[in-house]
């Protein structure tokens, strides 16, 4: 990608009031986020698809500056940037629906068709669904599969750190930019995710703070990078139950560890596994089920 190619997708990627399906179709029409820029407030309005709101962001004349700033800034801390036409983009996200239109990347980019297996669940778990989650994690890990997670507090934070201690991959998907990880306690957590090969994703550009829209919205990417997804703990309306949601409809295997019945954080399990989530009691059914095809 040329140097003058990188501002405009970084800017492309500032403008957060046009979604990522208003974005792929603009792109299908016009190409490139330079020819984009370009336009003028009629010429985008006579396009059809874009209503006030997105035509005031796509002109937001804040988001045109800085930008090379931005391209320094990404550079110096090895960030590496993956746009929807790049031959690098990972293979499952080109067939979601709303597949984000760029990615921001440290560490293994190696790691981004490695069709692993993503670990959620509630951030104020148990000591069972941390031991659940970090032995799962380990064992998949073992197993040459890459673990896939959020780094938020709790569930994901076991997932990383039991891939961590089987020396194995494992794939943190954020909400927020990759400058500022969140939350602050698992900065160092990150550091070592990065030092053991492993890598961190994210479609905000670097400066986005952790809205708590960006969470619901990067749960779809770690869906759409997994080839099954265990949910370890999860309240009756848990952020991990959106996670297996996007899961259905991208067509991925989806598992509930079981728990307590009279526990709040295993009601979204449990009435998971009421739904016909695959049940799960050992590693070996996620490995068998994902990679060899058995059915039980």
């Amino acid at each position: 990608m040329k140097n003058e190619d990188v501002l405009y997708w970084i800017w492309f990627s500032r403008v957060r009031k046009v979604d990522c399906v208003k974005k792929e179709k603009l792109l299908k029409i016009y190409g490139t986020p330079k020819k984009i820029w370009e336009l003028n407030e009629e010429k985008l309005r006579n396009i059809g698809i874009l209503n006030n709101e997105n035509l005031t962001d796509l002109l937001n004349e804040n988001y045109r500056q800085n930008l090379k700033k931005y391209k320094e800034y990404i550079e110096k801390n090895n960030i590496n940037i993956i746009t929807i036409q790049d031959e690098k983009y990972p293979e499952n996200l080109k067939y979601i629906y709303d597949k984000p239109i760029v990615l921001y990347t440290k560490g293994n980019m190696e790691l981004l068709n490695s069709n692993g297996i993503a670990i959620v669940g509630s951030r104020y778990c148990t000591e069972y669904g941390k031991n659940i989650a970090t032995k799962m994690a380990y064992n998949i890990a073992k197993s040459n599969k890459c673990v896939i997670s959020g780094l938020a507090k709790g569930i994901d934070s076991y997932a990383h750190i039991g891939a961590l201690k089987a020396k194995g991959y494992t794939i943190a998907v954020l909400g927020n930019g990759l400058d500022n990880i969140y939350p602050n306690e698992n900065k160092k957590l990150s550091e070592k995710i990065i030092e053991n090969n492993g890598l961190l994703i994210s479609e905000y550009i670097v400066g986005t703070k952790p809205e708590k829209i960006n969470f619901p919205e990067r749960n779809r990417i770690i869906s759409a990078l997994a080839k099954g997804i265990v949910i370890v703990e999860a309240k009756e309306k848990s952020g991990a139950l959106i996670t297996a949601d996007f899961g259905l409809e991208q067509g991925k295997e989806i598992f509930a560890v079981p728990g307590n019945i009279y526990s709040a954080n295993s009601k979204g399990t449990n009435n998971l596994i009421k739904q016909g989530a695959n049940i799960i009691t050992d590693y070996k059914d996620i490995i068998n089920i994902c990679y060899n095809n058995y059915n039980y």
